[in-house]
């Protein structure tokens, strides 16, 4: 399936949104380093530095956009969009660089300290860099939540707290006038400290990503939700979405149906169900397993009835389903979820299985153990 309008909207608005982002920085960080070496202030300087990561930061966000959205092809058949986590560990890299030569350069200044000369002029721009930011970090956030982008999230939560740092230099600058005391060596310290730790937060953020983050939980209800409500299906269980990148996500699922459907009509539902799941939540559904549900017997009926009254009352059960009885072969499956929290889950699995075959010794019982995914 081909992007949609949706998916070109939202690289438009990555894109514009980075520009914006780097022609602000730039023009920031080049008045920062000029004022703050005029008067001599490592804490102004730094935080100039700073703003020029943070446009370097946007154009890498800017090219990891473009070069995820390349078409599929032969050796990756299922497209480029995890270079967008890639792109996010060079921004991580160039935040923690920054960083560190930032209080690199705040150490040599405590050590040798020197005397700043602050004007009017230099302290109405570190006023008017704190207004900018404010502006710029909530307009950029405000557009990577809108398309679910955790690069210009991170962003715009990053010139958010660069407001805070700047304002952090102000008050610096302050404390030196009416006071004579020059605590901005400290502060472009304890700047440099910020900096660092927000690229490690960007790290954890991306390899977490990366190692595959848990998928949103109204996500997972709302695709359930949209395949239920096709007639045939009793329940949906097991759904499984693999991400390819920011909202590109394929998965599989299993529906529980009556188990005298036909082939024909399970192959027409299925489609009908990948149509659907597509068009409202730009999710492709790679593959429907099905679980068949006894209906038509009223000896399976209530089996599965007592048995489930028992599973449920295990702790650490959140949920049984795929249950089918062969009563000829004297015969029971079942899939359990339980909770992450219990520390031996397979003997939990085990468990219920023994408790299942003492309601009933004469059949044999088969549990799969799933995920709380």
């Amino acid at each position: 399936m081909e992007k949609d309008s949706g998916a070109l909207n939202r690289n438009q608005v990555i894109m514009t949104t980075g520009i914006i982002g780097i022609v602000v920085n730039v023009i920031l960080a080049a008045v920062k380093v000029i004022i703050g070496t005029v008067v001599n202030s490592i804490a102004i300087v730094l935080d100039g530095v700073n703003n020029l990561s943070d446009a370097m930061s946007s154009f890498v966000t800017i090219i990891g956009n473009k070069l995820a959205n390349k078409k599929p092809d032969k050796a990756h058949p299922l497209g480029h969009g995890r270079i967008e986590y890639i792109s996010g560990l060079v921004v991580a890299a160039i935040i923690i660089y920054a960083g560190i030569t930032a209080a690199v350069e705040s150490v040599k200044k405590i050590i040798n300290p020197s005397v700043s000369d602050y004007s009017k002029l230099s302290l109405a721009i570190i006023v008017m860099a704190v207004v900018v930011k404010l502006i710029l970090g909530n307009y950029v956030k405000k557009k990577g939540l809108e398309v679910n982008s955790s690069a210009l999230v991170a962003s715009g939560s990053d010139a958010l707290f660069d407001a805070i740092l700047s304002i952090s230099v102000l008050i610096s600058a302050l404390v030196y006038i009416f006071a004579g005391v020059n605590i901005e060596a400290y502060v472009g310290l304890l700047i440099a400290v910020m900096i660092v730790k927000a690229g490690y937060n960007m790290i954890k953020d991306t390899v977490s990503d990366i190692l595959g983050r848990r998928v949103d939980r109204d996500l997972i209800h709302s695709i359930k939700e949209t395949i239920c409500e096709e007639g045939m299906v009793n329940g949906a269980y097991d759904l499984i979405l693999h991400n390819y990148g920011p909202d590109r996500f394929l998965g599989s699922v299993h529906v529980e149906i009556d188990e005298n459907i036909s082939a024909k009509e399970i192959d027409s539902m299925t489609r009908r169900l990948m149509e659907a799941v597509y068009k409202r939540h730009g999710v492709i559904l790679e593959a429907i397993g099905v679980y068949s549900q006894n209906h038509g017997d009223d000896v399976a009926v209530a089996m599965r009835t007592k048995i489930t009254e028992f599973v449920m009352e295990q702790p650490g059960v959140l949920q049984i389903h795929g249950f089918f009885i062969d009563l000829q072969r004297k015969y029971v499956n079942f899939d359990v979820i339980l909770d992450f929290e219990i520390e031996d889950r397979q003997k939990a699995c085990n468990d219920i299985v023994e408790g299942t075959k003492k309601i009933y010794p004469d059949f044999e019982v088969e549990v799969t153990l799933d995920l709380d995914i």
